[in-house]
């Protein structure tokens, strides 16, 4: 899959390691660690693409649907281990979100400016939302439990967590064996006639190194975060919400906008949408499951503002995808969505 020409920016490499480290430049290292991120997130998109060209369109899906978020995963990862917890959450919602309303948003609106009226697989968009209500359902339910159980205790706090955790991959994988096994014929899409321009090896070797360089510039992130933070006057929240996730995603953002001009609407959506989904039912409950091997754990139980954001999100797309037909107006109006919701981000806590 086409991707934008950003790797130029990996000369960017060592400064955050020199500005964290030696320089102590903290405000510094975490703005070229979130340039450099960029491409090297857009290293293991397209070294994935690669290897599922290879590899064919069942598992060359199966393998994206792994694959697609796990820049976003790395940083979680690193976050919760130095334990801000609040921030992993508001980066959670704010990657489903804005891969909900900004990135499809502006890809249909770019994409209706070009083509009068653009159509897609309905009912790959469907599947999709369903599975964006199953995560509301799963939003909803711990933090309604938390409001009327009174005085929970940790471990029921993180009972209900767990379980709902392992209910949302259980169901994702689910919806993976749905898509691309047993009901592949009724989301399969043309033939793109791509061929692979990378060897397996290749493919294989630039992802191995591409994540191991995420997992190092991310350490440099997080650790450069609070005192950027503070710098800048910003809250944690709208950095969790806004700043993070475009940090994680701004490769594959690009991706759905150069397929929408293309008129390629259901690679925009497998992009955007499907992205949601993934960190909805998989990278969300994935994290409160690896946080148990951490000594601060995270529980499944987000705040009223985050829910109540990815509900109007999903009920906003869902009403725009069902006729399986978009314009620009409809892409004008997720962004607008989008732009409301990031002003309430920017003031709804204090820094």
């Amino acid at each position: 899959m086409p991707r934008p020409r950003l790797w130029w920016l990996l000369v960017l490499l060592p400064v955050p390691p020199l500005a964290q480290i030696t320089l102590h430049q903290h405000t510094l290292a975490f703005v070229t660690a979130a340039v450099v991120i960029v491409p090297l997130a857009g290293l293991i998109g397209r070294s994935t693409d690669e290897l599922a060209i290879h590899s064919g369109p069942r598992i060359g899906g199966l393998m994206n649907a792994t694959f697609g978020n796990v820049t976003e995963l790395i940083i979680s990862i690193f976050l919760i281990l130095r334990g801000e917890i609040g921030i992993v959450k508001a980066s959670l919602v704010g990657s489903i979100v804005g891969n909900l309303l900004i990135v499809l948003g502006f890809s249909l609106f770019v994409g209706g400016l070009r083509h009068k009226e653009q159509t897609f697989n309905a009912r790959a968009a469907g599947v999709h939302s369903s599975s964006l209500v199953l995560a509301v359902t799963g939003l909803v339910m711990p933090a309604v439990f938390v409001l009327s159980a009174g005085d929970q205790t940790f471990v029921q706090r993180e009972v209900v967590s767990v379980t709902v955790a392992l209910v949302l991959i259980a169901l994702y994988a689910a919806a993976l064996l749905f898509m691309y096994v047993t009901h592949e014929h009724l989301f399969r899409t043309p033939e793109s006639g791509e061929r692979a321009e990378w060897s397996v090896r290749r493919a294989t070797s630039t992802l191995v190194v591409a994540t191991g360089l995420v997992a190092f510039v991310a350490d440099l992130l997080v650790q450069s975060l609070e005192p950027t933070v503070k710098d800048l006057g910003l809250s944690k929240f709208f950095v969790g919400l806004v700043v993070v996730p475009i940090i994680g995603n701004a490769a594959e953002h690009g991706s759905a906008v150069l397929m929408a001009i293309r008129n390629k609407l259901d690679a925009t959506l497998e992009i955007s949408i499907g992205s949601s989904v993934q960190i909805a039912l998989f990278v969300a409950p994935a994290l409160v499951l690896i946080s148990l091997a951490t000594s601060h754990t995270m529980d499944f139980v987000f705040d009223t503002f985050e829910v109540v954001a990815v509900a109007l999100a999903t009920v906003i797309v869902s009403v725009i995808s069902r006729d399986g037909k978009s314009n620009w107006l409809e892409g004008a109006q997720l962004v607008g969505a989008w732009v409301i919701l990031a002003i309430s981000f920017l003031f709804v806590r204090g820094a």
